[in-house]
């Protein structure tokens, strides 16, 4: 009898230690996997047209700028990519230096495209460029 003790003994011994190893590849791994994951999720929100009380829109010296989805924009029924946007509004700066601009982006649009338009226009030399809301 004391035979069969000593074997339970020893088969217990080896049970007292535990790998780590596993566990540590996988905290690893999901490190990496948040560290990939984070500014993907931070950059790319998008947003929906806020509402909210303003004055009324100025038709006179004013142009409307319309962001629509994948990157257009709309000025006087006219759709332009980035690159014949920015000379859009280089010529438009000649034309009139006074001009206001209102921007209207879509719902789909994100916010980079909304400043990435506002940016334009002003290096295109105009200081008034405005963000045109929904009426609540």
């Amino acid at each position: 009898m004391s035979g069969r003790r000593r074997r339970q003994r020893t088969q217990l011994k080896g049970i007292d230690e535990i790998n780590m190893t596993p566990l540590i590849d996988l905290t690893f791994l999901l490190l990496i996997v948040f560290m990939i994951s984070m500014p993907m999720m931070e950059y790319s929100t998008d947003v929906a047209v806020p509402q909210m009380n303003s004055q009324a829109l100025p038709e006179d010296n004013a142009k409307f700028v319309t962001l629509k989805p994948g990157g257009l924009f709309k000025i006087d029924d006219m759709e332009f990519n980035l690159d014949q946007y920015r000379l859009m509004m280089e010529e438009l700066f000649q034309q009139n230096p006074d001009y206001e601009i209102l921007i209207r982006a879509d719902g789909e649009c994100t916010v980079e495209e909304f400043v990435e338009a506002a940016k334009i226009a002003r290096n295109a030399g105009f200081t008034k460029a405005k963000m045109v809301t929904a009426a609540e």
